[in-house]
């Protein structure tokens, strides 16, 4: 929906707000004793070997139960936290193999600034780095989507530095995935959907069920499958734009250029949790699989232009890039009490590894020798294994103290492997044919490119919690980390504390250190791209772009060194206010500082002055190359506030409402940023240039509200939700290209009926209003991209139904 349609809906929303507030006000609250679900959620994020309500937290933590996942529609795991959760945005990648896996970014830092745990162990990490959208890191982040959702019962996710407590990359918090636990019982559900448009059908199936394990023991089966169709956005070229030399068929062009958006997807997840008590020990294990097959289009490729080879693809092509995702993780560990602590020994191994290929494709510099098809492109594989031994007691007095104190120590090793395989040579040798070389539009991989990278991290952590008071709590965690690599030793340290005013009123505060090593990928991450890119002037244009180790021999003769680690300060400070049992406020403010940031460089390519391209020939590499490395570019300050609201009203006869309010406002600066190397003087480049600025401080919304009032009377359940984003900017490395994408307000409705206690139908719509970004990017003759990478899926409006059977 474009800006001027915008204020036929605003009113809507503005009624909406209007409504919560008043639901917030101090004179509508209940009578009723009793306390909303998520003020007495038990909770074991945030403070070590203790558990905690929500309400009594000394740091900041949302509970999102699985119900609330199950009403966000067409979102998968990923997404559907960013539609609950302020602070959290999901990036939405439009193109290529981009479009699979995708960023999501806590308080405007990326998904490498936050901890993915599972029952409180480690996640392991995805196999490619960060590359694209608005997340030009590298760090190849957690893939949560390969998780079944149907196996979650609930996510804590701790919006507060944690680094000192359970890992240094812990920089903006945790998300923790709580699975199921029942012995008994089940659900089983299937959905179906697709954009207002008709594209995008989804067909989803999932269930899940418990089993009685020994005597008091559980085995928790969960399994989900779904279909996706692809939802292009087919960019129409303009009358600049010729494909045919011959007229019949220039006039019959249906003058489609792109085909870009969410790919078509094809994927199932499985999971079991299970847990066997012993006498003094019990035993426990979880395993997770995921298997992801992805196909997305690309930018024709014109019958007249440079990767044309007519007598293979006479009319032109649309390249298909197919990525393979295979993803497994399983955990084994023993609990127990000895000599009043309790201990708990764990070992997990995860696996994630990618696989390209690519159809309706060719190597145009092969003419008609060519392949048209290409089975293996490049293959990315991450592996992580993670022991810990944890321990924890409570003394009623310790260090003179009158007072209980929770003491809980720890010893993690962590081994990581990140390793990628060359392809097939068709795919990226030059030929004698006077075209484009190289598979178009695809990630390819030569045999002096691949890497197997090996780190081992060892880390001890010792955490104390003070009950000084009645009414003051104070924790202290200290964490020592040494790696075997260049990213050597550190030590963090964090301070929480939470003091009662009164029965109603607490504040509470952090002070935190973290220290983030460069990822494997950030590290040895080395591709060619044969797709477009953005030139100074802010044209999209093709481009072979070889992406290099920031300390290979090419990146060092253009200004590259080994990369260092990040090192971050965390300052936090909240109130929290319960003036009545159903209603509850809190509002959190914070400040982190991040020095040493890692990004990719702006594009570095020849402008015409020739010092790019002496220096490629001194290396050995093609002229017209286009080259990046990851450098430490940037030292940063985010700064922002979180607001959450919750108060439910019961009517009565006419049910009971939960109302919400959640609001967040982030900034991100640049409080120094690397110089341009002596050895691009002349050049015209600049290593670190707008476009990266842009994607740290304004691509992000610096705004987000989330308004939601969730309806209950007897077998009917209604739930409302809008969403404001704030503006969005693309900054180009040329003023004159920088893009501005309005504010928008996102409404999502969700009506449930369930007969029989246990047959559920639903039926619902994501941006109910058919809200699009503004078409505002970089004008390409093509059509390309023409929403920029908004906040929000550009494809409007989704409905869907659903059934599911609860026993």
């Amino acid at each position: 929906m474009d800006q001027a349609r915008m204020p036929k809906h605003f009113p809507f929303s503005a009624l909406t707000t209007a409504l919560l507030l008043a639901g917030l006000a101090p004179q509508v609250v209940a009578a009723s004793n009793d306390t909303h679900l998520d003020t007495v959620t038990v909770i074991s994020t945030g403070i070590r070997g203790q558990e905690r309500t929500v309400a009594d937290s000394p740091a900041p933590i949302d509970v999102i139960n699985s119900e609330q996942l199950l009403r966000t529609g067409r979102a998968e795991l990923s997404e559907a936290i960013s539609r609950l959760l302020p602070s959290f945005n999901f990036g939405t990648n439009i193109a290529g193999y981009n479009s699979v896996t995708r960023p999501l970014s806590n308080r405007s830092l990326g998904p490498a600034y936050t901890l993915v745990l599972v029952n409180g162990k480690r996640r392991h990490n995805g196999a490619v780095g960060q590359r694209g959208n608005i997340d030009n890191s590298g760090a190849n982040a957690v893939d949560i989507d390969l998780i079944p959702v149907s196996a979650v019962d609930h996510i804590e996710v701790l919006k507060d530095s944690a680094a000192a407590q359970y890992g240094s990359d812990a920089v903006a918090g945790v998300i923790n995935i709580i699975l199921k636990t029942s012995a008994s019982g089940g659900h089983v559900e299937s959905s179906y959907g697709k954009l207002y448009s008709g594209q995008g059908e989804t067909i989803k199936v999932a269930g899940d069920q418990g089993f009685k394990l020994g005597e008091s023991g559980f085995l928790h089966l969960s399994a989900d499958a779904r279909k996706r169709g692809d939802a292009a956005w087919n960019g129409k070229a303009d009358s600049s734009v010729r494909a045919f030399r011959d007229p019949v068929k220039e006039a019959a062009w249906d003058r489609v250029a792109i085909k870009n958006g969410d790919p078509e997807i094809k994927a199932f997840n499985l999971a079991y949790n299970a847990e066997l008590p012993l006498d003094a020990l019990t035993l426990y294990s979880y395993a997770t699989y995921g298997e992801r097959d992805a196909e997305a289009y690309n930018y024709f490729r014109l019958p007249t232009g440079t990767a044309a080879v007519p007598e293979l693809f006479p009319d032109g092509y649309y390249p298909l890039n197919n990525i393979k995702d295979r993803d497994y993780q399983f955990l084994f560990g023993g609990k127990g009490e000895r000599a009043d602590w309790h201990w708990d020994l764990s070992t997990t191994y995860g696996r994630n590894n990618i696989h390209h290929s690519s159809d309706f494709n060719i190597n145009p510099s092969l003419g008609t020798a060519s392949p048209t098809s290409f089975d293996n492109l490049a293959t990315f594989r991450f592996e992580q294994w993670v022991n810990n031994f944890d321990l924890t007691r409570r003394y009623d007095s310790l260090f003179g103290l009158t007072s209980p104190v929770q003491v809980s120590a720890g010893l993690e090793h962590r081994w990581e492997r990140f390793s990628t395989f060359a392809g097939d040579p068709e795919a990226y040798i030059t030929g004698s044919y006077p075209a484009a070389s190289g598979a178009q539009a695809a990630v390819t991989l030569r045999p002096e490119d691949e890497v197997s990278l090996i780190r081992n991290n060892y880390a001890a952590y010792l955490d104390l919690g003070f009950d000084l008071t009645e009414r003051w709590f104070l924790d202290l965690a200290g964490r020592v980390e040494h790696y075997d690599d260049d990213s050597g030793n550190t030590f963090g340290l964090k301070l929480n504390s939470r003091y009662e005013l009164t029965d109603q009123w607490a504040v509470r505060g952090t002070v935190g250190t973290g220290f983030r090593a460069p990822s494997l990928t950030q590290i040895g991450y080395t591709v060619a791209d044969n797709r477009v890119a953005t030139d100074v002037n802010g044209n999209v244009v093709p481009a072979v772009t070889r992406l290099t180790p920031s300390d290979s021999s090419l990146a060092a003769a253009l200004g590259g060194d080994k990369l260092k680690p990040e090192k971050s300060r965390n300052l936090g400070l909240g109130v929290t206010w319960q003036p009545a049992p159903r209603t509850s406020i809190t509002a959190d403010a914070y400040l982190i500082d991040i020095d040493d940031r890692i990004t990719l460089t702006s594009n570095i390519y020849d402008q015409g002055n020739g010092v790019i391209t002496s220096i490629l020939q001194s290396q050995g590499v093609a002229p017209g190359t286009w080259v990046n490395y990851y450098t430490n570019a940037y030292d940063t300050r985010t700064k922002g506030l979180d607001i959450v609201a919750d108060h439910s009203t019961d009517f009565g006869a006419w049910g009971d409402v939960r109302w919400s309010l959640a609001f967040n406002w982030n900034k991100t600066s640049i409080e120094d940023v690397r110089d341009t190397p002596t050895s691009l003087a002349g050049s015209g480049v600049t290593l670190v240039g707008r476009d990266r600025e842009g994607d740290l401080t304004v691509a992000s919304p610096e705004t987000k509200w989330i308004l939601g009032a969730n309806w209950k009377v007897d077998n009917l359940a209604v739930n409302l939700q809008t969403t404001r984003y704030g503006s969005v900017k693309t900054l180009a490395v040329n003023p004159s290209g920088d893009r501005s994408f309005g504010a928008k307000w996102i409404t999502d409705l969700d009506v449930a009926y369930t007969f029989f206690d246990q047959l559920t139908v639903s039926i619902g719509a994501t941006n109910l209003f058919d809200v699009r970004p503004d078409k505002h990017a970089v004008y390409s003759p093509l059509g390309l991209a023409p929403y920029g990478n908004p906040p929000f899926h550009p494809g409007g409006g989704y409905w869907y139904s659903k059934i599911a059977y609860d026993f």
